[in-house]
């Protein structure tokens, strides 16, 4: 049995979903909220949906040591589905502290990522090839959205190496697409209307 619930992963979302009235601001929480779920579940092909992404994505990466653009949706999708792939796409959030303005949504926590030893070892940890690991970060991400409440891109960082974690999971802590998709169906929405 896992240390680790996802279906707790989105809890600060859901909390703030709860306490806001601003229309415009309760629609972006929803799309966040509907947006991080898919992705866990492995059906990041949903996101997509024009009523949620633009088509020209933009997405800034600094993290891990690595500082990358994924300019458009090829090379969005790309990461996308080599994550659902590699099992990179189960993550848990501690901690997590939001905020929600008319186009940005903002997030700070501690994001602990599901990732095969392999691709750890390949990145220069030393890490056992066989084994799977939850990498810690401590976060900042923006995500902003346009004015009918798309999703423009992610800006995400690492703000603290020093607080970086490679934690091995016992294999019965692993989490796979299949068991995450289940675990998640009942918790994926449909968008809300659009009233803005």
């Amino acid at each position: 049995m896992s240390r680790f619930d996802i279906t707790k992963t989105n809890l600060a979302v859901e909390r703030l979903i709860e306490i806001t009235d601003n229309p415009r601001h309760l629609y972006l929480l929803h799309a966040y909220n509907r947006h991080r779920y898919l992705e866990m579940a492995g059906r990041w092909k949903e996101i997509f949906d024009p009523e949620m992404t633009v088509a020209h994505p933009v997405y800034h990466f600094n993290v891990f040591g690595i500082n990358t653009v994924l300019d458009g949706a090829e090379a969005v999708q790309a990461v996308y589905n080599e994550w659902a792939a590699t099992g990179q796409c189960i993550f848990y959030v501690d901690d997590e502290k939001l905020a929600v303005g008319d186009n940005t949504i903002c997030s700070t926590a501690a994001i602990y990522q599901q990732t095969p030893g392999v691709i750890l070892a390949e990145a220069g940890a030393d890490v056992n090839t066989d084994a799977t690991y939850l990498v810690k970060n401590v976060e900042h991400m923006i995500w902003p959205y346009d004015d009918q409440g798309r999703l423009v891109g992610e800006d995400v960082w690492e703000i603290d190496e020093s607080q970086r974690e490679i934690i091995e999971l016992d294999p019965s802590e692993v989490l796979t697409i299949e068991q995450s998709s289940i675990l998640l169906a009942p918790l994926i929405k449909p968008l809300p209307a659009r009233t803005f």
